[in-house]
């Protein structure tokens, strides 16, 4: 029997056990395996491994997305972990390459993926407040929100999880350098229902921008002299 022979469901469910590279090289054989490829309901998950794979075109966006992780686990990532006037030339150059290639990408999502319920990012060191304010406007049924390893992720996000985050279950910040004490009990003060993680997040040394930790020093000096 050929593949082709059997039914449609049997064939989403034959592509759903391969990675998204195979279910495109298996596309290209015949006009039948293409449709399977093409239809929305054998993308209701997507994983990527890092920001590279987001610019391929072996995947579909589309309102049957339920569930998507980005999770970059290189030891790039610390490069973009790095405060941005502390980066020199070639790291500048690195994080350029593909500075907005998450942001890009989960806007994508914003307008095509209404139904969202689960979003997982880890050193996404790029993404932004803003545009995970966005993913709650328009995704009102995201249950599950995970940021680990987010270095822009500030109290602004928690803030938009307290207007926005409606039907949030669970929320994690975890390793988020940039988020505070003071927002994380916000969130518990007027979310009470959301399971709210942040591992190391609140006791990291947070981002200060030039201007301010010179004003630091020279008040630690004025302090020392007197």
């Amino acid at each position: 029997m050929h593949i082709t022979q059997l039914n449609r469901e049997c064939l989403l469910h034959l592509f759903s056990f391969l990675d998204k590279n195979s279910r495109k090289s298996l596309a290209k054989t015949c006009h039948k395996l293409l449709e399977v490829f093409q239809d929305p309901l054998l993308w209701s998950l997507l994983h990527f491994r890092s920001p590279a794979e987001l610019k391929k075109d072996n995947f579909l966006l589309g309102p049957a997305l339920k569930y998507l992780s980005i999770c970059w686990y290189s030891e790039r990532v610390k490069v973009c972990n790095i405060e941005d006037w502390m980066k020199n030339n070639f790291q500048k150059d690195f994080c350029n390459r593909h500075e907005n290639t998450v942001n890009d990408f989960l806007l994508e999502v914003c307008n095509r993926c209404p139904n969202l319920l689960s979003l997982t990012l880890s050193g996404c060191g790029h993404v932004t407040d803003d545009c995970i304010l966005l993913l709650l406007k328009n995704c009102p049924n995201l249950k599950t929100l995970k940021l680990e390893n987010c270095v822009r992720i500030t109290d602004q996000t928690l803030e938009a999880v307290t207007l926005y985050g409606g039907s949030l279950q669970t929320l994690h910040v975890d390793f988020c350098r940039n988020i505070t004490q003071t927002g994380l009990e916000r969130v518990r003060e007027k979310c009470p229902s959301v399971m709210l993680r942040a591992e190391r997040s609140a006791n990291m040394i947070p981002d200060n921008k030039p201007e301010k930790k010179v004003m630091l020093e020279k008040a630690s000096r004025r302090w020392v002299q007197l």
